[in-house]
């Protein structure tokens, strides 16, 4: 088993290391491509979401938290037969 991975990414025009496990890091590249966004423009916009949040957790938390929740939404589809949106709703 690999352990986690650490990459850069540009955020807002500086860079910022990240340790994901690589499962992760393949969840968002997968997620990145479906969405049609370079992948430093979907952790960005992962990364607004976290600072408007109610609570601060560091970028990596947050953006296994955002995959999980994007997987949630996919199942929620399946199940109702609908389509799938591919950016999970914000959290109340």
């Amino acid at each position: 088993m690999v352990g986690p991975v650490k990459r850069s990414v540009n955020i807002a025009g500086h860079a910022t290391s990240i340790t994901l496990e690589p499962v992760f890091w393949e969840a968002l590249v997968r997620a990145a491509d479906e969405e049609g966004l370079p992948l430093n423009a979907l952790v960005a916009r992962i990364d607004v979401e976290r600072i408007a949040g109610d609570d601060l957790p560091n970028l990596a938390s947050a953006i296994r938290v955002w995959l999980f929740r994007r997987s949630q939404a996919v199942v929620e589809a399946l199940r109702n037969g609908s389509d799938f949106p591919c950016y999970p709703p914000a959290v109340d």
